[in-house]
């Protein structure tokens, strides 16, 4: 099955629908949680001494609250890691990326801690998230939220005309953001004239930094964000959400930073890095082949990401494409070295090494990230707590990462057998993105509702067919359907 992206929210009105069963469909998520472990209730003593960091917390000395730092994030959220701020500088630019201190209010080795390292990350469903922290610290004092003091490890990046970073700090700082924005106003101000500076210079800065991902030869993988919304009805509505310019621009920052945090790490022998392994030449290969077979031009001079790149997700042939393309990116995981550095030092997505630092609310490995990098732009030693950790951590993410994966899959099996469960007989255009000749199943897309599953019956990639919906079971996750 292809990897999905998904989305869950639940505060935005939707359009009516076939009736979903949500009794039973809150049952499942319910059962799914159950099922594959995920934590409940933070324990009384983690809360205990939460509230107990929260209380003592002791702000840093340099105090950067004049710097109008802004947040940029899905509407409604409250675990607000980043906060930036970008004004130019001479022909460059200087970028400010204020990243929640969480280190501040966890003790190493408490209650705090070990529930974290338990939990790993934030895990998200339908009908609730169950976060990394406990409330007082992920949604409120460590939270960057607006017109509130808080303690941040703030990036300093300088960059040169052409958004090339040359120049990179980290440093503890007390810092306000001013303001907390949402990807789709963010992007409707600059489409209309209104936008602040700031928003303005995100929009050129992102793009310069997506022209210098492609030279040196990144590739992201555009794939449709498959999105469960639940409305005021309490209703679960399915479609592929287009994303958004101003999430690129905005993740470009973000991909900038945990690339200097890599060069910090790699060039203090110490750290801990995202990496990929470059993608097989078989797979290649076998891709190009795909792409022959399907009739879409692939220049011999074009390199892979520069192709996926351009692909148009409205053609059924290139949005199968698509979908194939993922068994390019396979293999990521996280290396951690001390001392000496790393054979694998790469990402191959981001053509550069790379390193998680810029969620620590959401992701455990953020936290020890930032506190070795903190640490190496002082010429300090690196705390030994974190040092301690890191080895021990990729197999802990790797865990945690299948567990937070394995739910949002079966929360979005369950809403599509919901959705399709009284259409149940209907037939329904869809796009084979996808074939396993030897069980005479395809892979299909689609558009309304925005279900991505398999079908029994056989046909060529890239061709649109009609499927049946032949059963939807809630209680299992499970839709079969068929060609016709």
């Amino acid at each position: 099955m292809p990897q999905r992206a998904i989305r869950f929210r639940t505060t935005t009105p939707v359009p009516a629908r076939a009736p979903v069963d949500t009794v039973a469909l809150m049952a499942r998520f319910e059962a799914i949680r159950a099922e594959l472990h995920v934590p409940t209730e933070f324990p009384p003593d983690v809360l205990a001494e939460a509230a107990a960091a929260v209380a003592a917390l002791v702000l840093p000395e340099r105090d950067e609250t004049a710097v109008p730092f802004v947040t940029i994030d899905p509407v409604g959220s409250m675990d607000l890691d980043q906060a930036l701020h970008i004004e130019r500088e001479g022909d460059g630019y200087r970028v400010r990326y204020a990243i929640a201190d969480v280190p501040a209010f966890v003790l190493p080795g408490g209650a705090v801690d070990t529930e974290a390292r338990q939990r790993v990350e934030t895990i998200y469903a339908p009908d609730q998230r169950t976060p990394l922290h406990p409330p007082v610290i992920g949604e409120d004092a460590g939270s960057l939220l607006p017109d509130q003091v808080r303690p941040a490890f703030v990036w300093d990046l300088r960059l040169d005309a052409a958004g090339d970073e040359h120049g990179a700090e980290v440093y503890l700082a007390q810092v306000r953001s001013r303001a907390r924005l949402d990807y789709r106003g963010v992007q409707q101000s600059l489409d209309d004239g209104t936008a602040d500076e700031v928003l303005v210079l995100l929009k050129e800065v992102g793009q310069l930094r997506i022209t210098l991902e492609a030279a040196r030869g990144g590739a992201s993988l555009p794939l449709p964000e498959q999105e469960v919304t639940q409305g005021p009805d309490g209703d679960y509505v399915l479609g592929f959400r287009p994303p958004v310019a101003a999430e690129d621009w905005n993740a470009q920052i973000s991909l900038m930073t945990g690339m200097a945090a890599a060069q910090m790490m790699l060039r203090g022998k110490v750290g801990l890095l995202r990496t990929m392994p470059p993608p097989d030449q078989g797979a290649v290969a076998r891709f190009r082949r795909q792409a022959k077979a399907l009739g879409v031009d692939w220049p011999p001079s074009e390199r892979y990401g520069d192709f996926i790149r351009g692909l148009n997700l409205a053609d059924p042939r290139q949005l199968a494409l698509v979908h194939e393309a993922t068994a390019l990116f396979r293999g990521a995981g996280y290396t951690a070295f001390d001392g000496t550095l790393p054979q694998q030092q790469v990402h191959a997505a981001v053509a550069a090494p790379y390193a998680h630092v810029t969620a620590p609310l959401r992701r455990l490995v953020d936290r020890f990230g930032l506190v070795v990098c903190a640490a190496l732009t002082a010429g300090d030693p690196v705390p030994d707590w974190a040092r301690a950790s890191l080895a021990a951590l990729p197999e802990v993410m790797k865990t945690g990462d299948q567990r937070a994966k394995a739910v949002e899959r079966a929360c979005t099996d369950a809403v599509e057998a919901a959705v399709l469960a009284s259409r149940v007989g209907e037939t329904f255009p869809a796009d084979v993105i996808d074939v396993d000749p030897k069980r005479s199943r395809v892979t299909v897309q689609l558009t309304d509702p925005a279900i991505l599953g398999t079908a029994r019956g056989e046909s060529a990639l890239g061709r649109s067919v009609q499927v049946r919906i032949d059963t939807a079971d809630v209680a299992t996750g499970k839709v079969e359907m068929s060609i016709v």
